[in-house]
Parts: C-alpha cells; sequence; structure tokens
C-alpha cells in the first residue's frame, strides 16, 4: 500500500536521528572548570542515604566538589554522621554550633564554596551538605586564590532535598546521612543483552530481507520464461513494493536528520514528546503487525486468511488476516503509552521498536555498495558531529540531550531499545539509539540478499563476516562507553569502520567490488538467451 511506504518513509527519517548508545553519566568531567593540586576531583555524583530517628528514610542525590577528599564507595564504609544545621545559615562566617564531628547543613548563600568547607572545617564539621537556591545541582569549583587544603567532603544537595532536612532538624529531629559515591561495574548484563537485541533484529531483518528478493527473483525469472515479450515490464521501478535508496537521498539524510535533530533539541518539552510517543506508537503498530502478519502467514492454518483480500476504504486491498490482527497492534501500543512511565514498560517500547526496526529494513533497501558507503559515511560524520563538536556552539551535546528527553520532565524519547541496568548501584538504563541499528543494517541485510542471490555459501560470501563486523564494532562502543564511565557515545563511530571496512575491503580482494559498488546484484542468465535465435529464423 502507497500509504504505508510513505508512511515508513517519513518515520525513518525521524528514527534515524538518533544514533547513540548510553548508560547515563555518574562522572561528568570538566575541561573548562579551573583545576590545580588540591582542586582536581571529577565531578561525581554522590548518594546521600538519610535516617530519621535511627530509621531509614529517603534517599537523595547530590554532586560532589571540585575540591576535598575523594568520597568512600561502598555505602558499608561510610559512616553514619548525624546533621547539624549551621549557624549562620550560609556559614559564610565560622559558625557558632559547637560541632564534634557532624555534618553541617548550610544554604548556598554568596561567599564561595571553599569558603564554606575551610568555615565548617575549622568548627569541627566531618562534613558540608550545601543547599543549592534551585532544583538542579550546580558544579562546586575553586577561586584562583582560594585556600584548597580542605580535609572535609563537600556535596552539593537540590534545593528541594535541602529544605526537607532543613525542615526536619527545625522539628528538632535526630537526622543522620551518609556520604558515597558508588562506582558502576565493568560491564552490566544490560549491555549484553542489547547486543545481542541489536545483532539478533539485524540478523531476523537481513534473512527476512534476502529470502523476499529470493522470492521475486525466481517469480521474476519465471515471469521471463513464459512471456518473455513482457520483460520491460516485469522489471519496472516500484512493481516490488520495496524502497531503494538513492545516492541523493543518502547525501540529504545529514541535512534533513540533522533539522529534525535540532528541533527535537530546541522544542523538547512535554508536549513534544507525547507527540513523538503518538507517532512512535504509529510506526510500532504498522511494525508489530507487519511482523505477525509475515509469521503467521508461515503456518497453514493462516495461509488461507493472509491470501484472501478485502477492500478497505484509503487503505486499499488489506488480507483478512492484517484485519486481525491490527486491532491487537493497536491495543498493545496504546496500553504501552498510558503506562510507558510504570518499571517494566521497557519490554514494551522494545518489542515495538524491534518490529518497527525489523519492518523498515525488510521495505527499505541499499541497492549497492556505493550507496551504503554514502548513506553511512554521512551518518557516521553525522554521529560524530551531534555528540561531539556540537558542544562548540550549544555548550552541550545535542544527541545526549535529546536521547535523554531533558527538559521534558519524561525518560528519554521513545526511539530507543533500552534495557535496566539490573547490578548498577545507579539504577537507570542502557540504551542505544535506532540509528545504531538501522543504517549499518542496510548495509548488512544487502550484504546477504547479494550471497543468496549469487548463490554463495556461508563462508565464501560477504554477509557472516559483516554481521560479525557490526558485532564488534557495537562490542568495541560499549568498551568505550564503560572507560567513559557512561558517558554516551557515538556509535556508528565505531561501527561504520567496522562494517563498511570489512564489506569494502573483503570486496576488493575477492575481486566483486565493481559489481556490489554498481550493480549491487550478481549478472544473472537470460533465461531467453537459447529462444533467441529461433526467434530470428521464424
Amino acid at each position: 500500500m502507497e500509504i504505508n511506504r510513505g508512511l515508513f518513509i517519513v518515520i525513518l527519517i525521524a528514527v534515524l536521528s538518533v544514533a547513540l548508545v548510553s548508560a547515563g553519566d555518574i562522572v561528568h568531567q570538566d575541561n573548562v572548570a579551573p583545576m590545580r593540586p588540591g582542586c582536581s576531583n571529577n565531578f561525581v555524583l554522590v548518594k546521600v542515604p538519610t535516617w530519621i530517628n535511627g530509621l531509614d528514610d529517603d534517599e537523595y542525590v547530590g554532586v560532589g566538589a571540585r575540591f576535598g577528599p575523594t568520597l568512600e564507595s561502598k555505602e558499608k564504609h561510610a559512616n553514619h554522621t548525624r546533621i547539624a544545621f549551621a549557624d549562620p545559615p550560609d556559614c559564610c562566617s565560622k559558625p557558632r554550633n559547637q560541632l564534634t564531628g557532624e555534618v553541617i547543613l548550610v544554604h548556598r548563600g554568596n561567599c564561595s564554596f571553599t569558603a564554606k568547607a575551610n568555615f565548617a572545617e575549622e568548627a569541627g564539621a566531618s562534613g558540608i551538605l550545601i543547599i543549592n537556591n534551585e532544583t538542579g545541582l550546580f558544579k562546586m569549583v575553586c577561586e584562583s586564590d582560594a585556600d584548597v587544603d580542605i580535609k572535609i567532603p563537600a556535596v552539593m544537595l537540590p534545593q528541594d532535598a535541602g529544605l526537607i532536612l532543613e525542615k526536619y532538624i527545625d522539628n528538632n529531629t535526630l537526622v543522620s546521612v551518609a556520604l558515597y559515591s558508588p562506582k558502576r561495574p565493568a560491564v552490566d548484563i544490560a549491555e549484553v543483552f542489547l547486543w545481542l537485541m541489536a545483532v539478533g533484529t539485524i540478523l531476523c531483518a537481513s534473512y527476512w530481507s534476502a529470502w523476499t528478493a529470493r522470492e521475486v527473483a525466481i517469480e521474476q525469472d519465471k515471469l521471463l520464461k513464459d512471456v518473455p515479450e513482457e520483460f520491460p515490464e516485469v522489471g519496472s521501478a516500484g512493481s516490488s513494493g520495496f524502497v531503494d535508496i538513492s545516492t541523493m537521498s543518502a547525501l540529504l539524510f545529514v541535512v534533513i536528520a540533522s533539522c529534525f535533530l535540532v528541533m527535537l533539541y530546541k522544542l523538547m518539552s512535554f508536549w513534544f514528546i507525547e507527540v513523538l510517543v503518538v507517532l512512535f506508537c504509529i510506526g510500532g503498530v504498522e511494525g508489530l503487525q507487519t511482523c505477525l502478519v509475515a509469521l503467521l502467514s508461515c503456518f497453514r492454518w493462516f495461509q488461507r486468511f493472509a491470501e484472501s483480500l478485502v477492500i478497505v476504504p484509503i487503505f486499499g486491498a488489506v488480507s483478512h488476516l492484517t484485519l486481525a490482527v491490527c486491532p491487537f497492534c493497536i491495543v498493545f501500543a496504546v496500553v504501552w503509552a498510558v503506562y510507558r512511565r510504570i518499571s517494566f514498560a521497557w519490554i514494551g517500547q522494545d518489542i515495538l521498536g524491534i518490529a518497527l526496526i525489523i519492518t523498515v529494513l525488510q521495505l527499505v533497501r541499499v541497492p549497492n555498495l556505493k550507496v551504503g558507503t554514502v548513506l553511512l559515511g554521512c551518518a557516521f560524520l553525522y554521529d560524530i558531529f551531534w555528540v561531539f563538536v556540537s558542544k562548540w556552539w550549544f555548550h552541550e551535546s545535542v544527541m545526549i540531550v535529546v536521547a535523554r528527553g531533558d527538559k521534558s520532565r519524561e525518560d528519554g524519547i521513545p526511539m530507543l531499545l533500552k534495557i535496566p541496568r539490573m547490578f548498577d548501584p545507579w539504577g537507570g538504563y542502557s540504551v542505544i539509539g535506532f540509528g545504531d541499528i538501522i543504517l549499518p543494517g542496510l548495509v548488512v541485510a544487502f550484504s546477504l540478499r547479494y550471497d543468496w542471490l549469487a548463490k554463495k555459501k556461508l563462508r565464501a560470501g560477504y554477509f557472516v563476516w559483516t554481521m560479525t563486523a557490526y558485532g564488534v564494532g557495537l562490542f568495541v562502543t560499549y568498551v568505550a562507553l564503560n572507560m567513559m564511565d557512561g558517558h554516551g557515545q557515538p556509535a556508528l563511530l565505531y561501527i561504520v569502520p567496522f562494517t563498511l571496512g570489512t564489506f569494502i575491503a573483503l570486496a576488493k580482494k575477492r575481486g566483486d567490488l565493481k559489481t556490489l559498488w554498481t550493480r549491487g546484484e550478481p549478472e544473472r542468465p537470460c533465461p531467453h538467451a537459447r529462444l533467441q535465435p529461433l526467434q530470428h529464423k521464424e
């Protein structure tokens, strides 16, 4: 159906603009804030569990200062210490409190952070909690002339958390805290599952695409044998129902995807995320329906329903099986959209996302290696620019901000596959953008289509090596992600050289590069080669 093809092109342009893997930052590198001996700590997130009158209460998250000692990484090694409220509240002069190792709670005030910490340490405090004057957190740096010989930890709390603790203290309640900054595990099982999901999705989509291409080729050969005079019509464009990407489309990808990404960045808000959720649900319904119909059609009980058609206004001819499956897909997407904020809603998001990706990879195709190289080359530059270079203009990574859904009060945009980090003390999700699967997946699927049409064996073909290269590239991406303490990485920076480099190098070595680069499919002998002389004799 033409309307569905147009829908998928629109969705494809949208989903390709997010290409990122991330695990959430707990260490914030900052080369702009001044550093010197005694003032060289990273800005790390700090857990602040509380006890009210000896009973467990809420846990808050703050940020450590550039100065002071490093915090314990394990809660069992962190001391439970009573909190005292500063007098004066901003601690811009020596507190009048008689402190004996308590953690002092102070307002941000007007003096420097190092001055507060020095006064608190001089008064006998074992640590200082600074309440910010807004809901967010602020990086506490050192002034050029500050005394940074500070032996107590300094942590900033968001305004709402600090005011809650202050209220408890004003009511003469015994409040205790512990300060520690746990480290992420070297590898979380979520990253392993996410890797398997990405590789498995491309694997399924590639085999479906190759199987369909082979069936189309077989049908064309049959038509050519039976009705030779209709040869021009058999090869007519658009008869197969697939969308081939052109070189110009591949070049325009950078412009269109960049414009869409900037629009997401500038318009990021609660209502805009809601719009993206609606678009994602529409694409997810179409993708899930297409996958289910194709799967059920493999069983003979459903073949009759898949082959019988009915005319539906606007959509045209639709199979009875599609009509039966569609309500389930719509209900599934609506239920996910309504309950997407609950803890296990990521399962529904991943099911819709994987179905959408597989369907896109089955409908949209790279016709030859030239187009695939242009597309991945542009995506490679696009990913690097919007993750790293965009910081110079926007003072933050546009891609990371969009993927996390900052300023939207939502847990990221829906165009991501995500899995909760199961053994991470900080929790959160490991995510991968659709673009990191769809873009290289187009080239991987092309390699399998070529292998099947050329009737190459597995090891003699290109698919197994290209698929392996993608898996290795994604694995290297996760290694880099963990080395950067969970800071979002442009996955295509690692995936494209592995995938495309392996494909091109292998094709050049085997002498197939010219055919792959231009035709994109092996030359097939014409079924009428033997009939042609007979026609001349007649």
